[in-house]
């Protein structure tokens, strides 16, 4: 049994319970209700390595040298540079996923709100 209340989120909801009918079933579950742009997901990917090298104590500098490769990273201008603000923002974007941003990706943008 499935209890699926009329809110908002009903057709997901009604989606995934028909999916997990058929997993049970021993039948293929059929697509997802939606998926990540090759793009997002490779962002996405980034962001949160981007938040571990941080985390681990590595200054911004070596996280953009890890993440967009040495030879892009200026010997002179680091603070104004772009790669910065760009790793800057990566590592705030993962640590926006981690405190549970990552409940956006389960949820398709809606038309209608």
């Amino acid at each position: 049994m499935a209890e699926l209340p009329f809110d908002r989120d009903f057709d997901a909801r009604a989606y995934a319970a028909r999916r997990l009918w058929r997993a049970i079933s021993g039948r293929p579950a059929g697509p997802a209700f939606h998926e990540l742009s090759k793009q997002k997901r490779e962002r996405l990917s980034a962001a949160l390595r981007a938040l571990d090298a941080h985390g681990a104590g590595g200054p911004y500098r070596i996280v953009a040298a890890t993440l967009f490769g040495q030879k892009h990273i200026p010997d002179r201008a680091w603070k104004t540079h772009d790669l910065r603000n760009r790793t800057i923002r990566m590592v705030q974007s993962g640590a926006a996923l981690v405190r549970g941003g990552y409940r956006k990706l389960l949820r398709p943008a809606r038309k209608d709100s």
